[in-house]
């Protein structure tokens, strides 16, 4: 018997991608993670977005993940996402989107501008579930943060308790306001 795709299955993954790309993610996410053909997701991206998707490689460097501001972004994302994966039954891009919606609803609730996008979030679970990223424990918050693997977590001390000399020195670039 020959295989038959599924209408529901199709269903699922458009839905999926619709909810990506109003997110913003790059179509080399929806490829990866739908088995639309690029055709249809090329289509359904200029539908529902109103304009062609971006051009160029996705960012392949962890290096972004560990700079002070972005660390702080990417660490609550990644919390939120860790518990989310422990506590339901999404598949992991299900999770993806919800731990991101989550983290752009803090991030509004806070009145602050998020730094992470929907790529970059996705890119960040792929580092971790490939072992080039992980979380360590600040050892003065108890607080867990993006780091490399091989961190010395005893002594590791997050950029929420001991911020680099610069930080929060103006807003123009990029600087929290550390009142």
């Amino acid at each position: 018997m020959a295989s038959t795709k599924s209408i529901l299955k199709e269903a699922r993954e458009i839905e999926r991608a619709v909810a990506l790309i109003r997110l913003g993610a790059r179509l080399q996410v929806l490829e990866y993670e739908t088995s639309l053909s690029y055709e249809r997701l090329l289509r359904l991206y200029k539908e529902v977005a109103g304009k062609s998707p971006s051009k160029g490689q996705l960012p392949f460097s962890t290096d972004w993940f560990l700079t002070w501001q972005p660390n702080v972004h990417a660490s609550l994302f990644l919390n939120i996402h860790e518990y989310l994966a422990k506590s339901s039954v999404l598949e992991e891009i299900d999770t993806v989107i919800k731990a991101f919606d989550l983290y752009r609803e803090q991030m509004q609730a806070s009145a602050i501008e998020p730094l992470l996008s929907i790529t970059r979030a996705w890119r960040l679970v792929k580092f971790v579930d490939n072992g080039m990223l992980t979380l360590t424990s600040c050892s003065c918050c108890g607080g867990h943060f993006v780091t490399e693997p091989y961190e010395n977590a005893r002594h590791f001390v997050c950029g929420l308790c001991q911020p680099p000399a610069r930080a929060g020195k103006g807003s123009a670039g990029g600087g929290l306001r550390l009142h």
